[in-house]
């Protein structure tokens, strides 16, 4: 008997006249605005220029978005290039199929692009925006649920997932919520490098890196749990050995960095403090920056007092001199 379950939506799109307006988008939209502004505040608080993580993002996101794609293509082809399939579905991003490890390298891509342009440190904008990233895929993950896919095996616990659709191979009945566990899962882990890097004060790329390790970890046991079609490699879905392969890069990153350039960047922006940015966040590399100004300031002044101290100690002896070469 039923007693409790999570109900899938009847449909994942509604129309205002003749404009769909489609859950699967509107999760990913708000994904992003989340992870811009929680970006921006992150970078104002390094001593950043407010605004400047919304301008590199209108470069990483749209990478993000087709490298998210591709990836989900060239891995599931056989849905868009096999035998009765049609490739105009590859195109149709709205039915859902993001692949988060292609968004995150083509994302990657188009915000060292946009870095590049602002003379900014990749590594220090990543570190930024790491966080907001995975609140956004947390977000992103109830896009499944008004898709009704990627769910696991069945069970019968009282938060199981019942769908209701039957196309595509769908089996109507209760299934574990891997898109649920995965949500939870990133908003564990955002929450986990903003503490860390508060904690340790993470540069150069290690709450980045921190963020693609711990999702990773997580990745590869909802992944396990997933029962819709996918590659194999050995008997076990190609997405765990990705996860199992990135999850080393990244610690592998976190050691070697964390030896060769310990600390965090000083500087994040060139020209922001002279510009006038504020630090109203975390209270991090900003104050640093303005704290060097400071000290270079009270220097300066100390300098021209101790000479005008000598200046004045000389004068008697300097009338002295000039009323003896009159005489």
């Amino acid at each position: 008997m039923e007693l409790a379950y999570i109900p899938s939506p009847s449909r994942g799109v509604l129309y205002l006249g003749p404009i769909p307006l489609r859950g699967y988008a509107f999760c990913i939209i708000i994904g992003v605005f989340v992870a811009v502004w929680l970006g921006n505040k992150r970078w104002v608080a390094r001593g950043g220029r407010a605004g400047t993580v919304a301008d590199i993002a209108v470069w990483a996101v749209p990478f993000g978005l087709v490298g998210g794609r591709l990836y989900h293509v060239i891995t599931d082809y056989e849905l868009y290039f096999s035998e009765g399939r049609d490739w105009v579905d590859a195109f149709k991003i709205w039915e859902g199929g993001l692949g988060i490890w292609g968004a995150i390298a083509l994302g990657a891509l188009g915000a060292w692009i946009g870095c590049r342009r602002r003379g900014i440190p990749l590594p220090a904008y990543a570190d930024a925006v790491a966080p907001g990233i995975a609140f956004a895929q947390a977000l992103g993950r109830w896009g499944n649920w008004f898709n009704q896919e990627l769910y696991g095996r069945e069970t019968d616990l009282p938060w199981a997932l019942k769908i209701t659709s039957s196309t595509d191979g769908r089996v109507p009945g209760l299934y574990h919520p891997t898109f649920l566990y995965e949500s939870l899962w990133c908003i564990g882990v955002a929450l986990l490098v903003i503490w860390a890097d508060r904690r340790f004060k993470l540069g150069h790329g290690r709450a980045f890196a921190l963020y693609v390790a711990a999702y990773c970890s997580g990745r590869a046991w909802i992944e396990y749990m997933r029962v819709d079609d996918a590659h194999h490699i050995l008997g076990v879905r190609l997405n765990v050995w990705t996860a199992l392969i990135v999850f080393l890069l990244a610690v592998t990153y976190l050691v070697v960095s964390a030896n060769k350039r310990p600390g965090r960047e000083a500087v994040v922006e060139p020209g922001a403090a002279a510009s006038g940015g504020e630090a109203d966040g975390e209270g991090e590399g900003g104050t640093e920056a303005d704290a060097g100004k400071a000290d270079e300031t009270a220097e300066g002044e100390k300098a021209e007092a101790d000479a005008s101290d000598a200046e004045d100690e000389k004068e008697p002896g300097d009338k002295a001199e000039s009323a003896t070469k009159k005489t």
